[in-house]
């Protein structure tokens, strides 16, 4: 006799498991909708539609579709990340702004004390200078006129101190939001890359006996433009960047000589370059998962590395072979 109560059993145990891991993804995906950052209402609406609609797809439970869904809620989530980054870089410039022309008041009221303070000091003096021969009645009406003065000056010195010692109060105050703010941005940035003219001149400032230069010639950001649009293109190369940093050493200084090519100045020897540029050709060409619209694309980068061992060739002939290469086709 064949029992079937125990594979029965089997089967519902692992169903059962199936909709409880399921019922966990889904309530996750809704968590990170309902407990989303506000930002700008349309920024922070259009995320969570994205959320809901991904969580509607998942629902259906098919393998296909949860495959898929993993780089989707990264890119979701990595989208959402940089959109806050952006907002946060705009309170902060909020912030300095609100700065500088508080400052520029500090230093408008600080110029307006010692002007007009000096003056009116002046008259007070001359006022009590008048002589005797005057005649005491006027003598005791300039007096108490004088005394007016001075304790009114005295008033508005008070107050003036008052003021500016709130002004710095808020500086200091908007100072320290300012670092908080832009600490938690640069936490969350992509990475920034130093630009053609500033590797140029870090290439000629080089001891070339100590450095090698690692060239990289993509190919694909300007196809997923053209395919996917500007923001994916953007994504796209800001992927790719990361992905080149987290290859390199702490040490490297990473630059983009042109939309398409980048390069590496490394402190290491020319074996140690070629295993770099070996593991580089294998991890970061193929496809990269970005964001459309809140749905998931796949561009693709192709990549050729090169490589310069500046030898004894001064800096002028070490760029003129950085730019045979990356400007070639």
């Amino acid at each position: 006799m064949i029992s079937l109560l125990k594979p029965m059993n089997d089967l519902d145990r692992c169903q059962q498991a199936h909709d409880l891991a399921l019922d966990c993804y889904l309530a996750a995906i809704r968590n990170i909708a309902h407990y989303a950052v506000e930002l700008e209402p349309e920024t922070t609406t259009l995320h969570r539609k994205y959320l809901d609609d991904l969580a509607a797809q998942v629902s259906t439970g098919t393998s296909d579709i949860l495959a898929e869904s993993r780089a989707t809620v990264r890119g979701l989530l990595r989208d959402y990340r940089d959109q806050t980054s952006r907002y946060l870089s705009g309170l902060r410039q909020e912030l300095s702004d609100a700065v500088i022309a508080l400052e520029r008041t500090l230093e408008a009221l600080a110029q307006c004390d010692g002007d007009h303070g000096a003056q009116l000091r002046h008259a007070v003096a001359r006022l009590r200078a008048v002589p005797v021969e005057a005649g005491n009645a006027v003598r005791e009406v300039i007096f108490g006129a004088a005394s007016t003065i001075e304790s009114s000056l005295e008033s508005v010195k008070k107050q003036h101190q008052l003021t500016v010692a709130q002004f710095v109060i808020e500086i200091g105050i908007l100072h320290k939001r300012i670092d908080a703010l832009e600490s938690s941005a640069s936490t969350d940035r992509l990475t920034r890359l130093f630009n053609r003219e500033e590797m140029e001149a870090r290439i000629s400032a080089a001891r070339p006996a100590k450095i090698s230069v690692l060239l990289l010639k993509t190919g694909g950001l300007r196809a997923a433009e053209t395919r996917f649009g500007r923001d994916v293109a953007e994504e796209l190369a800001g992927a790719f960047a990361k992905r080149l940093h987290n290859s390199l050493p702490s040490t490297a200084v990473i630059g983009r000589w042109s939309e398409e090519a980048f390069l590496a100045i490394l402190q290491t020897d020319q074996r140690e370059t070629a295993a770099l540029a070996s593991r580089i050709s294998e991890s970061l060409a193929g496809a990269y998962a970005c964001l459309k619209a809140g749905k998931t694309v796949r561009p693709v980068i192709h990549l050729r590395v090169g490589i310069v061992d500046p030898g004894t060739d001064g800096a002028e002939k070490v760029l003129q072979r950085v730019a045979e290469f990356l400007n070639g086709v």
